[in-house]
Protein backbone atom coordinates (compact mmCIF):
# COMPACT_ATOMS: atom_id res chain seq x y z
CA UNK A 1 0.00 0.00 0.00
CA UNK A 2 1.47 2.83 -1.04
CA UNK A 3 1.77 6.23 1.33
CA UNK A 4 -1.08 7.66 -0.03
CA UNK A 5 -3.37 4.82 0.06
CA UNK A 6 -2.45 4.77 3.70
CA UNK A 7 -3.10 8.39 4.34
CA UNK A 8 -6.60 7.75 2.34
CA UNK A 9 -7.27 4.70 4.71
CA UNK A 10 -6.62 6.42 7.79
CA UNK A 11 -8.83 9.14 6.96
CA UNK A 12 -11.67 7.01 5.96
CA UNK A 13 -11.33 5.08 9.47
CA UNK A 14 -11.45 8.07 11.26
CA UNK A 15 -14.49 9.83 9.45
CA UNK A 16 -16.25 5.96 9.66
CA UNK A 17 -15.70 6.08 13.22
CA UNK A 18 -17.05 9.57 13.99
CA UNK A 19 -19.91 8.84 12.35
CA UNK A 20 -20.52 5.92 14.68
CA UNK A 21 -20.52 8.22 17.36
CA UNK A 22 -24.31 9.14 17.94
CA UNK A 23 -25.37 5.60 17.79
CA UNK A 24 -23.16 4.78 21.08
CA UNK A 25 -23.68 5.24 24.79
CA UNK A 26 -22.89 8.96 25.80
CA UNK A 27 -19.81 8.22 27.98
CA UNK A 28 -18.23 6.35 25.06
CA UNK A 29 -19.14 8.60 22.79
CA UNK A 30 -16.96 11.18 24.63
CA UNK A 31 -14.17 9.44 25.53
CA UNK A 32 -14.08 8.16 21.11
CA UNK A 33 -13.76 11.83 20.36
CA UNK A 34 -11.17 12.54 22.59
CA UNK A 35 -9.01 9.19 21.09
CA UNK A 36 -10.23 10.19 17.65
CA UNK A 37 -8.89 14.13 18.64
CA UNK A 38 -5.69 12.33 19.62
CA UNK A 39 -5.42 10.09 16.96
CA UNK A 40 -5.76 13.24 14.40
CA UNK A 41 -3.64 15.19 15.67
CA UNK A 42 -0.93 12.04 15.94
CA UNK A 43 -1.54 11.07 12.26
CA UNK A 44 -0.99 14.76 11.11
CA UNK A 45 2.61 14.31 13.16
CA UNK A 46 3.31 11.35 11.36
CA UNK A 47 3.24 9.28 13.81
CA UNK A 48 1.10 5.53 14.09
CA UNK A 49 -2.48 6.11 14.84
CA UNK A 50 -3.68 1.86 14.22
CA UNK A 51 -3.87 0.98 17.81
CA UNK A 52 -5.59 4.03 19.08
CA UNK A 53 -8.14 4.09 15.57
CA UNK A 54 -8.65 -0.55 16.47
CA UNK A 55 -9.05 0.45 20.47
CA UNK A 56 -11.60 3.20 19.71
CA UNK A 57 -13.54 0.81 17.09
CA UNK A 58 -13.69 -1.87 19.54
CA UNK A 59 -15.00 -0.23 22.33
CA UNK A 60 -17.85 2.02 20.17
CA UNK A 61 -18.81 -1.05 18.72
CA UNK A 62 -19.21 -2.95 22.30
CA UNK A 63 -21.51 0.76 23.07
CA UNK A 64 -23.58 1.03 20.14
CA UNK A 65 -24.25 -2.95 21.31
CA UNK A 66 -25.50 -2.41 24.29
CA UNK A 67 -27.55 0.86 23.23
CA UNK A 68 -28.71 -1.46 20.76
CA UNK A 69 -29.91 -4.07 23.80
CA UNK A 70 -31.58 -1.34 25.66
CA UNK A 71 -33.92 -0.30 22.74
CA UNK A 72 -34.52 -3.79 21.72
CA UNK A 73 -35.66 -4.48 25.29
CA UNK A 74 -39.42 -4.68 25.18
CA UNK A 75 -41.01 -3.08 28.26
CA UNK A 76 -44.55 -2.72 29.88
CA UNK A 77 -45.03 -0.30 31.47
CA UNK A 78 -47.73 0.68 34.47
CA UNK A 79 -48.72 3.93 35.51
CA UNK A 80 -50.84 4.55 38.20
CA UNK A 81 -54.39 6.11 37.35
CA UNK A 82 -54.81 7.54 40.65
CA UNK A 83 -51.08 9.72 40.21
CA UNK A 84 -51.80 13.38 38.87
CA UNK A 85 -47.97 12.90 36.82
CA UNK A 86 -50.33 9.89 35.15
CA UNK A 87 -53.37 11.51 34.34
CA UNK A 88 -51.15 14.14 33.00
CA UNK A 89 -48.54 11.48 30.88
CA UNK A 90 -48.78 13.25 27.37
CA UNK A 91 -48.48 16.64 28.34
CA UNK A 92 -45.02 15.61 30.35
CA UNK A 93 -44.07 13.18 27.20
CA UNK A 94 -45.07 16.19 24.77
CA UNK A 95 -43.03 18.96 27.06
CA UNK A 96 -40.29 16.39 27.11
CA UNK A 97 -40.54 16.35 22.98
CA UNK A 98 -40.63 19.80 22.16
CA UNK A 99 -38.56 21.34 25.39
CA UNK A 100 -34.41 21.10 26.03
CA UNK A 101 -35.32 21.60 29.78
CA UNK A 102 -38.49 20.87 31.48
CA UNK A 103 -39.40 21.59 35.55
CA UNK A 104 -41.94 19.03 36.52
CA UNK A 105 -43.65 20.35 40.26
CA UNK A 106 -46.54 18.54 42.15
CA UNK A 107 -47.86 17.87 45.40
CA UNK A 108 -46.62 15.03 47.60
CA UNK A 109 -47.71 11.60 46.52
CA UNK A 110 -48.22 12.87 42.80
CA UNK A 111 -45.78 10.48 41.67
CA UNK A 112 -43.18 12.84 40.65
CA UNK A 113 -40.33 10.43 41.74
CA UNK A 114 -41.60 7.42 40.71
CA UNK A 115 -43.07 8.08 37.43
CA UNK A 116 -41.06 10.92 35.94
CA UNK A 117 -37.90 7.85 35.46
CA UNK A 118 -40.90 5.63 33.40
CA UNK A 119 -41.65 8.72 31.44
CA UNK A 120 -38.33 9.07 30.34
CA UNK A 121 -37.60 6.26 29.44
CA UNK A 122 -40.91 6.03 27.32
CA UNK A 123 -39.44 9.33 25.95
CA UNK A 124 -36.51 7.63 24.83
CA UNK A 125 -34.13 8.36 27.47
CA UNK A 126 -31.84 6.04 28.85
CA UNK A 127 -31.28 4.54 25.81
CA UNK A 128 -27.45 6.06 25.21
CA UNK A 129 -26.94 7.19 29.07
CA UNK A 130 -28.38 6.91 32.23
CA UNK A 131 -31.58 7.93 34.00
CA UNK A 132 -30.20 9.38 37.56
CA UNK A 133 -32.76 10.08 40.32
CA UNK A 134 -31.64 11.42 43.54
CA UNK A 135 -32.54 10.78 46.62
CA UNK A 136 -31.78 12.33 50.31
CA UNK A 137 -32.00 8.73 52.37
CA UNK A 138 -30.83 5.54 50.77
CA UNK A 139 -34.03 3.54 52.28
CA UNK A 140 -35.87 6.23 50.03
CA UNK A 141 -33.86 5.76 46.84
CA UNK A 142 -34.52 1.65 47.39
CA UNK A 143 -38.25 2.26 47.72
CA UNK A 144 -38.06 4.44 44.82
CA UNK A 145 -35.99 1.76 42.82
CA UNK A 146 -37.91 -0.86 44.03
CA UNK A 147 -41.29 0.60 43.27
CA UNK A 148 -40.03 1.42 39.55
CA UNK A 149 -38.80 -2.20 38.98
CA UNK A 150 -42.21 -3.14 39.57
CA UNK A 151 -43.90 -0.86 37.30
CA UNK A 152 -41.36 -1.16 34.49
CA UNK A 153 -41.53 -5.22 33.21
CA UNK A 154 -39.63 -6.41 30.74
CA UNK A 155 -41.51 -8.87 28.15
CA UNK A 156 -39.31 -11.45 29.46
CA UNK A 157 -40.84 -11.37 33.06
CA UNK A 158 -44.58 -10.99 32.09
CA UNK A 159 -43.94 -14.71 29.80
CA UNK A 160 -42.22 -15.83 33.15
CA UNK A 161 -45.10 -15.26 35.25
Amino acid sequence: MTSHERKSTVAQDLARLHALLPQAMLPDARWAIQRLDQARHRYERGQQVDRVVAEVATRLQASIAVVARRAATSLTIAYPEQLPVAQRRDDILAALRDHRVVVLTGETGSGKTTQLPKLLWEAGYGRRGMIAMTQPRRVAAIAMAARIREEMVTAAEVVAH
